[in-house]
């Protein structure tokens, strides 16, 4: 049977030298010992199915930004791949941030090496949801708002054989929206291929989406494919659609005005009847404002787009996609699924989940792995979440809902005055006191100003003393 691969990241030769040996045995190891050459084994063509990093990286060993960064950079170039942290940085803040941003696991060092071999197999086997969900790739879980829009919007696009261009944050399911687009279309029995354009060498991303002949260039021994040929008449996905090198854009943009391409090395003209669907979770436009990204192109691609609205913003989708995951992993380990108490719940709900579905599926498989058939309380969820400062901001109804359960004293009146309190002091700090100007920022007349600074407590007329506005009155 064929091992997993696994990528090794750590700066230290005489680790990657023994961790490497160790594990030999279960898995294919590749070793690297920077961020570099990690994303250059993975754009060799490389695809692990697990990765095991050191967060304290070169240039600054004695810092974990680097390795933050790395996570990022797998999950980018590789969003299937599971990630186990191996580091001795291992601050509580900084296994939480590493789980977020994507992070399966989180070992300290030093550790014995049958924790380790546990831990890889726990996010080895984690790829048994993101199997299970391929079944029904096609369905996205969920009864928001924004999801019944997007659901919508996928209904009414999927017919067409247009362009069509998904945004959204790293880990909000683009892929998940392009396979829909392509499962409820009419092309649905036909292929659907993707491709990260972040995830291969610049140099290799043309022969890989047009082909090559023989001899085209050194290692072509036979002529070969491109995936706009083996695509036929399916569906070409193209994740990280904004990675795609600057030579490439005016050969893409042909294929998508006339179906039109070249295989490399070949001067016969082919024609293309795949559908191009493309996802980026950068902003295009300022790509194109920037100069980076051709407009004609981003207008070719964008005829109809599609926007997958963060985590944060799905309210009760949180728990219909909680109850959806702890049912694969329960099934997947022949386990009972945890129970999240009541005060859990809220807190699940008021969080803002930075990683999106990717880590809510994250925590959910270490949950499931930790406390099965038990109840989970606010201090065991705590530990699995991002700390405050790195979490996304929460929409206004989440944090109104997670404070209405969280079973505190609540008052209306209260919050009220706190939010009026902290745009007037906002107000009068920005306009250094000018009651003219703080009114202006506020919308308010002066005298509605006073007012309320008044009913707050505040001397209205001393902060009002040094208003030029209001001595010329």
């Amino acid at each position: 049977m064929t091992r997993p691969r696994l990528l090794l990241v750590d700066d230290d030769p005489l680790i990657g030298e023994s961790l490497s040996f160790a594990l030999a045995r279960d898995y294919e190891v590749a070793h690297a010992e920077d961020r570099a050459s990690a994303i250059a084994i993975l754009r060799s063509g490389l695809v692990p199915e697990l990765a095991l990093i050191d967060l304290g990286l070169p240039p600054v060993q004695n810092l974990p930004n680097e390795g933050f960064k790395l996570i990022g950079d797998l999950l980018a170039h590789a969003p299937q791949v599971r990630i186990v942290v191996l580091t001795g940085q291992n601050e509580e803040s900084n296994a939480r941030r590493a789980r977020a941003l994507g992070a399966a696991d989180f070992v300290p060092k030093p550790c014995e090496p049958e924790v380790l071999r546990k831990a890889l197999a726990r996010a080895l086997g984690a790829q048994e949801i993101d199997r299970r969900e391929d079944e029904g790739a096609h369905t996205l879980i969920g009864e928001s708002p924004p999801l019944r829009r997007l659901r919508s919007q996928i209904d009414l696009y999927a017919a067409s054989s247009f362009p069509a261009l998904i945004e959204g944050e790293s880990g909000s399911g683009k892929e998940r929206v392009a396979f829909a687009l392509h499962h409820l279309s009419p092309r649905g029995r036909e292929p659907f291929l993707a491709l990260n354009c972040a995830a291969i060498s610049p140099t290799l991303v043309e022969p890989t989406l047009f082909g090559y002949a023989r001899g085209a260039f050194t290692g072509a021994q036979q002529a070969k494919s491109g995936y706009f040929e083996d695509a036929g008449e399916g569906t070409l996905f193209l994740d990280e659609i904004g990675e795609l090198p600057a030579d490439l854009q005016p050969k893409l943009l042909r294929v998508l005005e006339n179906g039109e391409y070249q295989r490399v090395g070949e001067t016969q003209t082919r024609v293309s009847r795949a559908r191009i669907v493309a996802a980026t979770n950068r902003d295009l436009r300022e790509e194109v404002r920037a100069g980076r990204f051709r407009s004609d192109l981003y207008h070719r691609l964008s005829v109809f787009e599609l926007a997958v609205p963060p985590l944060r913003e799905l309210g009760e989708d949180r728990m219909r996609l909680l109850d959806h995951y702890r049912a694969i992993f329960a099934a997947k380990t022949a386990g009972q699924p945890f129970e999240l108490d009541d005060k859990a719940r809220a807190r699940w709900l008021a969080y803002g989940f930075p990683g999106n579905v990717r880590e809510l599926k994250n925590i959910v498989i270490r949950l499931t792995t930790k406390y099965a058939g038990y109840t989970v309380g606010l201090a065991e969820l705590e530990a699995e979440l991002a700390p405050a400062s790195e979490a996304a901001p929460l929409d206004p109804v989440a944090r109104a809902r997670a404070e209405l359960l969280s079973g505190e004293p609540f008052s209306l009146d209260a919050v009220l005055r706190g939010v009026e309190q902290a745009y007037l002091d906002a107000a009068l700090e920005i306009a250094n006191g000018n009651m003219t100007q703080a009114a202006r920022l506020l919308g308010v007349s002066r005298t509605t100003l006073y007012g309320r600074l008044e009913a707050a407590g505040r001397s209205g007329a001393k902060l009002g003393a040094s208003d030029p506005g209001e001595a010329r009155g």
